[in-house]
């Protein structure tokens, strides 16, 4: 680093130690003096910032009780102009020091951005037509001992904002609106759902077997019981033994762990919601999901069309649907379906110069055509159907092609948003794919899944034919409110550790 630089840095650390002192000694003197902001257990507001500016005929004059964080102040001299921001937005308060009285006055102007306030007065229209608050009383409520990031320009550095979300939150309020469109999404789900006759249940986040997804899992240990736990990658073993059990429709909304890689649409935990129908097929789960979509970006912004990664995309129904194999030919111009042999398949493979699968079957040859060719081109939504066996553990074989699943996945601007199945219920395949994933688990796959002896037991009771649907709330927010990283919608998105 330049000399220059290396100054600035340090008198920048220095400037701040002295502002953290001077903060914790202005606080030092408040807890001397008696008056400690933080004995207070509670200020009781009449209104919020947006209240008064959407209601101001209605407001004026009134008296008024607000709360909330200090974000600039203006002196006057006998008179401070000061913006307070609550969780709605901000206002303008205007304090007088012939209204406060000199000792209360005095004591306002020792106060710092960011310190947490309430006050009191009336409604009014500055002269400059700014809506306002003319404060009679003010009381501090809480102390900010760390100063807020320089006003100009705010908190801009991406990867602090995401370790700091508070600040984040903070400094650019606009960020709160990705997280309200998230609730009022989930809010959306369960009513969907729950209008339909579904049940929400909750399933155990710790495992003694990792199943119901390819993925690497977490692992703990239990003391008491002294063996290793998973922690879940998947709810759907689980609720498909509530649907052996008789309750025919089930939804869980609920995180999921998984020890990957993180990117721009990966998280190593994330929340899903997972529901399962029974005597319906995929075909009913992707009316389902369609109509879920849609509604959704209908009813929470106002439209169909949303922007997302610098595409226009139309949600309005009516989404087309195409076989794993047909989107190959389209996109690629190689028919696997004519293919009767997997060294068919390889050779075409192997001219489309993919990386090539370990196991060079039909199936795993078509999924990375797909996988590695054609998924980056979907941008409007699409369903992809009808996805090879090996790639699909837990679905039924399609009746006509048993190489094949009644499996679909839905694609919307290269992500894949969803993924459904007609469920497999004959416990004797299913035990026999449990046993290859169990072949491939102890060649090396992490990914792999374990033999769940209990869920074959459950099958073998009988499970009637049922429909499943996984839906990843993460990527659907990030569709609704135009973000390009899993981030920006996690609140508290997992970071890699920095040492200071």
């Amino acid at each position: 680093m330049p000399e220059d630089n290396i100054m600035g840095a340090q008198q920048t650390d220095e400037s701040l130690s002295e502002i953290l002192k001077i903060r914790r000694e202005k606080l030092k003197k408040l807890q001397d003096d008696g008056r400690d902001p933080f004995q207070i257990t509670k200020y009781e507001r009449t209104t919020y910032s947006v209240d008064i500016k959407e209601n101001f005929e209605a407001m004026e004059n009134a008296e008024v009780s607000l709360a909330g964080r200090i974000m600039s102040k203006r002196d006057m001299g006998k008179a401070f102009f000061c913006d307070l921001q609550d969780s709605k937005g901000r206002i303008q308060l205007y304090i007088r020091v012939d209204e406060l009285g000199e000792e209360s006055y005095g004591e306002f102007k020792k106060w710092d951005i960011g310190d947490i306030i309430g006050a009191e007065g009336f409604v009014f229209r500055t002269r400059r037509g700014e809506i306002s608050v003319h404060v009679k009383s003010v009381v501090l409520l809480a102390k900010s001992l760390q100063p807020l990031p320089e006003k100009f320009h705010g908190l801009t550095n991406q990867e602090l904002r995401y370790r700091q979300r508070y600040v984040d939150l903070i400094m650019n309020p606009e960020v709160k609106r990705n997280f309200e469109i998230r609730s009022k999404f989930i809010k959306y789900v369960r009513d969907f759902l729950d209008n339909r006759g579904y049940i929400e249940v909750e399933t155990p986040v710790l495992n003694t077997i990792s199943g119901g997804a390819s993925a690497r899992p977490f692992i703990t240990h239990h003391n008491t019981l002294n063996i290793d736990m998973y922690m879940r990658i998947a709810t759907e073993l689980h609720l498909k033994r509530l649907i052996v059990g008789g309750m025919e429709r089930v939804y869980e909304i609920g995180r999921i762990f998984r020890n990957e890689g993180m990117d721009t649409k990966h998280n190593p935990e994330f929340t899903s919601v997972e529901l399962y129908q029974a005597y319906a097929d995929y075909n009913d789960m992707m009316d389902l999901f369609e109509s879920l979509l849609s509604s959704a970006a209908k009813d929470i912004l106002g439209t169909y069309e949303v922007e997302w990664q610098g595409n226009t995309i139309n949600l309005s129904p009516g989404w087309p649907r195409m076989t794993m194999a047909e989107a190959v030919k389209k996109y690629t111009g190689v028919d696997f379906m004519s293919f009767s042999s997997d060294e068919e398949a390889l050779e075409a493979a192997k001219s489309l110069k993919i990386e090539l699968p370990k196991e060079k079957t039909w199936g795993n040859l078509l999924f990375e055509c797909f996988d590695q060719l054609v998924e980056s081109k979907l941008i409007q939504p699409t369903f992809i159907i009808d996805h090879p066996v090996e790639v699909s553990p837990l679905a039924k074989r399609c009746p006509n092609d048993p190489r094949l699943t009644e499996r679909f996945e839905l694609f919307i601007c290269r992500s894949e948003m969803g993924n459904a199945f007609s469920e497999l219920n004959d416990p004797i395949d299913q035990k026999q794919r449990f046993r290859r994933q169990a072949e491939l688990r102890a060649s090396g796959d992490e990914e792999a899944g374990m033999m769940d002896n209990d869920f074959i037991n459950a099958l073998e009771y009988g499970m009637p034919p049922t429909g499943g649907l996984g839906i990843g709330i993460d990527r659907v927010v990030m569709l609704l409110t135009n973000s390009d990283s899993i981030r920006d919608v996690i609140l508290f998105p997992t970071m890699k550790i920095v040492e200071e």
